[in-house]
């Protein structure tokens, strides 16, 4: 096209110059002159209209190109997306094969970015294959997040049906702990309510005729009475019973042995063993003096199941 612009072109400048180098030669009539002078003012006009239009041709060459490198460029542009789109996504899930798969689509999407860049934009079979691919990756891309969206909605169910079953354990917890504290306060009071209870306590010092001795001095034998209270919570049975009696001076009046009470080893002065039913049960027991036992307070306490049952405290002369 360029070609025929040029040879027109020269011929109408050839025309113009033949015209003024033959006219002192030739008499030409007025009429042919002015044939001659229209047929050159064609050719001018044509030659004029095809300059112009190779310069529209070659303005929108040069649009196009800069079309073609804004398309190029916003491709790049949205394949970077994507990229990060994929990084995000591998931050919001806990899905090791998910994770993987993700990994592998963003060095695929990766990789075809660095093609893109290599390619130039006047490259319209690449230019368009890669375009096929980033509507590929487009694609592969929106079915990953509805993936992970739907993933993301399962695990917050699953957060909150956690947090639901957590709350109503702590409720449950709660509950459980008042009712073993209830519990615990029940078998309390059951424990203290079962427990035997001595009553009536004395204790009488003998002397060497088994008769009430009126100085401490004198006695042979102290004898201690004292009554088991009627209990319908009690346990029924065999029950053994341990009286300490402490002397003035705080010693306990010995030779009986030591029994357990609240972790720790007491020694006792006598025990017995009785057959408890529940109802009102006397007790007596005997020591033997063996020791000169001054006068002053005596204090008797008596003991069963790990209990002190009752104690009393007694002057002597």
């Amino acid at each position: 096209m360029l070609k025929w612009r040029a040879k027109i072109l020269l011929f109408a400048g050839k025309s113009i110059i033949l015209h003024k180098i033959l006219k002192p030669h030739y008499d030409i009539k007025g009429t042919d002159m002015k044939k001659l002078w229209i047929a050159l003012a064609a050719v001018a006009i044509v030659a004029l209209l095809l300059m112009r239009s190779n310069r529209q041709l070659e303005q929108e060459k040069q649009e196009m190109q800069e079309l073609a490198e804004l398309d190029k460029q916003e491709m790049e542009n949205e394949y970077e997306r994507f990229t990060l789109q994929y990084g995000e996504m591998m931050t919001q899930i806990n899905n090791d094969s998910i994770i993987a798969q993700l990994t592998q689509e963003q060095m695929r999407t990766q990789q075809l970015l660095e093609e893109l860049k290599q390619v130039k934009a006047s490259d319209a079979r690449e230019i368009t294959r890669l375009k096929k691919e980033l509507a590929a990756v487009r694609e592969v891309l929106r079915s990953y997040i509805r993936q992970v969206d739907s993933l993301n909605q399962v695990n917050q169910q699953l957060r909150q049906e956690n947090e639901r079953v957590n709350t109503q354990l702590a409720e449950t917890n709660r509950a459980n702990a008042g009712l073993q504290q209830e519990k615990a306060s029940l078998t309390e009071k059951v424990a203290i309510a079962a427990q035997l209870d001595a009553t009536g306590i004395t204790m009488t010092p003998l002397n060497k005729r088994q008769k009430a001795a009126k100085k401490m001095k004198d006695a042979k034998t102290l004898q201690v009475n004292f009554t088991v209270a009627r209990n319908v919570t009690a346990q029924n049975g065999n029950r053994t019973l341990y009286v300490r009696i402490q002397t003035p001076a705080g010693t306990v009046l010995g030779g009986g042995g030591t029994f357990a009470y609240e972790n720790r080893q007491l020694e006792y002065s006598m025990k017995k063993t009785i057959e408890y039913s529940g109802e009102e049960t006397p007790v007596t027991v005997y020591w033997q003096v063996a020791e000169f036992l001054e006068a002053g307070d005596y204090r008797v306490s008596i003991f069963a199941d790990g209990n002190m049952i009752g104690t009393r405290t007694f002057n002597f002369k």
